[in-house]
């Protein structure tokens, strides 16, 4: 029964009491002060949340520890870090990519209101830019294949 309770009925909670400071907002009561006061309370209750989680579940993992390996999930640490070096290659890639758009793209648009014929030249090098994003993606499957 309590199991249940925590399964079923504490998310809801969680998610009730995350969702309080937009009450205000659909209702249509926005100010600064409310604003501020709403950002407090919902960094408030975010830690608060994570927190409560993270006290309620550290007996939790060694129920599902033992779940996986009944399953016959099991991995090496060598597949752990393969998969971390992914995750790593994506992450690195795609936040290099969004910094060379966001530096590309207002000049790109600069170029093109000043002369509408240099679309094409423009957007190369905001295409190029995405390209590095693309090619940190292949590298993450590179790497899961050889795992």
């Amino acid at each position: 029964m309590l199991s249940i309770l925590f399964t079923v009925v504490a998310p809801l909670v969680i998610v009730a009491l995350i969702s309080i400071p937009l009450i205000p907002v659909l209702l249509g009561k926005v100010s600064v002060k409310n604003a501020k006061y709403r950002v407090v309370l919902q960094i408030c209750l975010f830690c608060a949340v994570f927190l409560g989680v993270a006290v309620f579940n550290i007996g939790g993992h060694f129920i599902h520890a033992e779940e996986a390996v009944a399953s016959g999930i099991t991995g090496t640490l060598a597949q752990g870090v393969g998969f971390i070096a992914a995750a790593i290659a994506v992450g690195c890639s795609a936040v290099g990519a969004a910094y060379a758009v966001a530096a590309s793209a207002p000049a790109a648009i600069g170029a093109i209101s000043e002369n509408p014929d240099n679309f094409g030249k423009a957007m190369i090098f905001v295409a190029l830019a995405e390209g590095c994003a693309i090619y940190g993606l292949l590298i993450a499957i590179l790497i899961i294949n050889k795992l």
